[in-house]
């Protein structure tokens, strides 16, 4: 890599992107992109390390860059036409990170749902002990100049995670999503069967997922979870309104008592995929059980605020499971207070295929409200509407708009979560401007 070049990013607030740009910004090379005037959260720290953004434009493209694109965006896309025309290299997003990652031992990180806070943790964990570059979903990224590990997420929409081949692989679970894309959840399986097949060295993965117990490997899997005959294995587990604690044993012998800040049955299977990787790569544990103390978690999950005598919870669950894990872990931070879920699926090809079953997860909050679905890009409204979710809430949910947030100035001294991949922080934002206004009128 030459430190004289530009490397010109199509599409910098993508989350992929934008991290890595503040990667190769941290290891010291000149680093721009463009993307549409919106603002994205991601965004934030591309600002904070002085990476220039500017709007798409066909000017932006120049002699002496390298341009790395977006893979949500076309051949046909102005800029990337401009840096062809000028004889430019162009390389997509996965491409150029999976030749970066060579160059280091590399964690890829997947499953349906918890890369972004496995990662995330995986990250914080080794990049205290370790020289450790790591690349996460929420937009987050880090270069190490002289790191020994590099830790990715890897996402298994349109298989673009079969880019890498990666030393380790940690696999949270399988399961059906993306149904715009995928055709059942054999097919999911077969992604990521043959994702496993492209690992090097090891594969950690969630054996409490019945789909995870039928992957094979050229390499050796190790499973953790809660149940027998996982190689690491939680026991005695001890939830309270400040976290968990759990027994880890390795193969059926004690290994250590743990203790984590975070809440929910699935961040303790974070944690035990975090132990096992460090075992197997022999990172002191000691100070594996430190750093697990002290994560505080990524960006738009289960992210709290507090305001009046309300709890506020932002966090990107847009799947049944993922629903069913941020109650779960509302439930035990919060066991004496009311639970409401805001939610806002996000596509309508999800919405329809997974109906029941978001039924299901919303069921478990005490009260729920919806939001209008938000579409993708990438697909047409189908025939699904809000409403038909709403007939399947027992006591029925009422569909807020940005506009008329008002009905949950109902709940008082409760736990509001906002849930969805689209928009759904306006609607979060709605209710925090009323909540104020209405605290200041009734002083």
């Amino acid at each position: 890599m030459n430190e004289e070049l530009i490397y010109h990013f199509v599409g910098i607030k993508g989350s992929g992107m934008s991290a890595l740009a503040l990667i190769l910004h941290d290891k010291g090379f000149k680093v721009q992109g463009s993307d549409i005037e919106k603002y994205f959260f991601t965004q934030k720290n591309i600002e904070e390390a002085h990476i220039p953004i500017m709007t798409f434009n066909k000017e932006n493209i120049k002699k002496g860059q390298i341009i790395i694109a977006g893979n949500a965006f076309p051949d046909t896309h102005e800029e990337i036409v401009a840096a062809k025309e000028l004889g430019l290299e162009v390389i997509r997003y996965h491409k150029f990170l999976s030749a970066l990652i060579n160059n280091y031992t590399s964690i890829a990180i997947t499953g349906s749902h918890g890369k972004t806070s496995t990662t995330g943790l995986l990250a914080h964990v080794m990049g205290n002990i370790e020289d450790t570059s790591y690349l996460i979903g929420d937009g987050t990224g880090h270069g190490v100049p002289d790191a020994d590990f590099f830790v990715l997420e890897a996402c298994e929409y349109r298989r673009h995670f079969l880019a890498y081949n990666p030393d380790y692989a940690i696999i949270t679970n399988i399961d059906f999503d993306h149904p715009d894309y995928f055709t059942s959840i054999e097919d999911v399986f077969d992604a990521f069967q043959t994702m496993a097949h492209q690992v090097k060295k090891a594969i950690v993965a969630c054996g409490d997922d019945e789909q995870l117990q039928q992957l094979q490997a050229n390499v050796p899997v190790l499973y953790y979870g809660f149940e027998d005959n996982n190689d690491f294995q939680a026991k005695n587990l001890m939830r309270s309104t400040t976290g968990s604690e759990f027994d880890v044993y390795m193969r059926d012998e004690f290994f250590g008592r743990f203790e984590i800040p975070t809440f929910g049955k699935h961040n303790v299977l974070n944690a035990l995929s975090v132990i096992a990787i460090c075992q197997y790569e022999n990172i002191d544990i000691e100070k594996v059980k430190e750093n697990l103390m002290t994560f505080k978690g990524v960006k738009r999950r289960f992210t709290e605020k507090k305001m009046e005598d309300m709890t506020i919870i932002d966090d990107y669950a847009h799947h049944p499971s993922e629903i069913r894990a941020t109650v779960d872990a509302a439930r035990q931070k919060y066991p004496d207070k009311e639970i409401i879920a805001v939610f806002q699926p996000h596509t309508f090809t999800r919405t329809v295929a997974l109906l029941s079953e978001f039924a299901e997860a919303l069921n478990l909050a005490d009260s729920v409200y919806l939001c209008d679905i938000f579409g993708s890009a990438r697909e047409e409204q189908g025939s699904v509407k809000i409403d038909d979710l709403a007939a399947k809430i027992k006591g029925g949910a009422p569909v807020l708009s940005e506009d008329n947030v008002s009905p949950l100035l109902d709940h008082h001294d409760a736990v509001v979560i906002f849930m969805g991949a689209g928009d759904v922080q306006k609607f979060e934002k709605a209710y925090e401007t009323i909540l104020s206004q209405t605290s200041l009128s009734n002083q």
